[in-house]
């Protein structure tokens, strides 16, 4: 018994630590829709052209993602492939990893299971968390991860954003204000976007980066729309059967009793 107290203990004191390391920016929730074949359609030509000029999925390929979200292979060739790549190849990229070590500090990650590894909420906020600073290498610094060493590729559609508090504040704020309770209108958060600095207003721009998120969910995970589906059509077949069973055991039992 002794023993297994000590265990349980040990088990314990990782997470412990981990708590007391230091706080977590709350995190924006999204909810995601993987039979929205519009938003994923969307957030893959926002993946293609903003993200994997860097960035490599190479656990997926174009094809399979065209075959599911139900985009024209066609169009997929002539939009979405650059260079001499197959529709039927992985989505990886021509950047050499040495050369990314170079240019970042270290390489972009593959983002094919990024999703499941931080869960899509902090991949929401992290993406809609820039913002500027003059003393990192690409002008930016991000909420959620604090000098990274990512440029802000969706800064032109966002805008330019400012930090209007501490980092620690920002901590405990969150990136939006709290919501006024006499007028029901949302106050300055930590994070502010500099007035006509962006090709898209708030709302859009959150937008854009739901349907990139909701792809990059996809990604992650392709089968689980399916998944779900057989799920649901095997339990109603399971309750059904049941009453089928239920009626041949009694059948068969009948002449026991």
């Amino acid at each position: 018994m002794k023993k297994s107290l000590i265990a349980i203990v040990l088990a314990l004191v990782p997470s412990v630590v981990f708590a007391a390391g230091g706080a977590a920016m709350p995190l924006d929730h999204i909810e995601l829709d993987r039979t929205n074949t519009a938003s994923l359609q969307r957030g893959m030509a926002t993946f293609v052209n903003r993200c994997m000029g860097c960035h490599s999925a190479q656990y997926q390929r174009y094809e399979r993602s065209a075959t599911d979200i139900g985009i024209p292979a066609n169009l997929v060739e002539e939009n979405l492939i650059f260079g001499d790549k197959k529709i039927g190849e992985q989505m990886t990229i021509a950047m050499p990893a040495a050369d990314a070590k170079v240019f970042f500090g270290n390489p972009p990650p593959d983002l094919t299971l990024e999703t499941r590894l931080r869960g899509a909420d902090w991949v929401y906020t992290y993406l809609r968390s820039f913002y500027k600073d003059s003393s990192r290498p690409w002008g930016v610094n991000n909420a959620v991860f604090k000098d990274v060493g990512m440029p802000n590729v969706l800064e032109d559609l966002q805008g330019k954003v400012s930090l209007r508090c501490s980092h620690e504040e920002l901590l405990h704020k969150g990136t939006a204000g709290d919501i006024d309770p006499l007028t029901g209108l949302q106050k300055a958060g930590c994070l502010s976007v500099d007035k006509g600095t962006g090709a898209l207003d708030p709302a859009e721009f959150d937008k854009v980066v739901y349907d990139l998120v909701n792809y990059m969910a996809y990604v992650a995970e392709p089968s689980r729309a399916e998944s779900e589906s057989l799920g649901t059509k095997v339990l109603i077949f399971l309750f059904l059967f049941f009453f089928v069973a239920f009626a041949l055991k009694k059948e068969y039992w009948k002449d026991v009793h």
